[in-house]
């Protein structure tokens, strides 16, 4: 399973509108050292575990730092979205910044 790619500007105008909830899949050390407001957490190394949250029909966003993890477990993310249309963001955060998003 592929998930499709969305931009850092698409993603934020989806969580702006609040049609989406955005997921982090990197490891606690590296999201204390920046994190995108809002976003929730699920590390990568504890995904088979956790539980997450997310309303019926309401879509997916995860990141990670560059967009390769994300890639590289899309099956596994796609899974954990319980049914709902999941998204990667291009880029990860390193887009997410370069957009100059906060």
């Amino acid at each position: 399973m592929t998930l499709a790619t969305i931009t850092p500007a698409r993603a934020a105008d989806m969580l702006r509108s609040g049609e989406g909830v955005l997921v982090d899949i990197r490891e606690a050390d590296e999201r204390a050292r920046a994190h995108i407001p809002g976003s929730a957490h699920l590390p990568l190394s504890r995904l088979a575990e956790a539980e997450l949250a997310v309303r019926a029909g309401q879509p997916v966003i995860f990141h990670c730092a560059s967009g390769a993890r994300t890639a590289q477990n899309a099956a596994r993310l796609g899974e954990r979205a319980g049914g709902c249309e999941a998204f990667i963001i291009e880029g990860g955060i390193a887009a997410w910044r370069s957009a100059g998003l906060p």
